[in-house]
């Protein structure tokens, strides 16, 4: 089983900043991708930014709405990632979820989905 903890959200103006933040614990063999998603009121939930273990590397990725604006950084040895939100708009208002894929030590590897409780972000004046 993996939890993930969220912290972060609240309520700022907009063109204000926030930093998200997301760790990861429990039981897991190891930690493939980790990212953001979020979910507006009425709306569908969105990807936002995710990081992806790669035979280059990581591949990052970006929703267009917030590319330049947001920034995605993940830190694989402690499984945290955080997303650091910039020149914030009214349209960024939504509930954020953190998001990470586990691999098991199998071969090949069985890969889970995991979310966390999401934490609520509101841009307002």
């Amino acid at each position: 089983q993996v939890q993930l903890v969220e912290s972060g959200g609240g309520l700022v103006q907009p063109g204000g900043s926030l930093r998200l933040s997301c760790a990861a614990s429990g039981s897991f063999y190891g930690i493939s991708a980790m990212g953001w998603f979020r979910q507006a009121p009425g709306k569908q939930r969105e990807m936002v930014a995710t990081s992806q273990a790669t035979a280059r590397g990581r591949d990052t990725a970006y929703a267009e709405s917030v590319k330049g604006r947001f920034a995605i950084s993940p830190d694989i040895a402690k499984n945290t990632v955080s997303l650091h939100m910039n020149s914030l708009k009214p349209e960024d208002t939504a509930i954020y979820f953190c998001h990470a894929t586990s691999y098991t030590s199998d071969w090949p590897p069985k890969y889970s989905d995991h979310w966390g409780q999401g934490t609520q972000v509101t841009v307002s004046s």
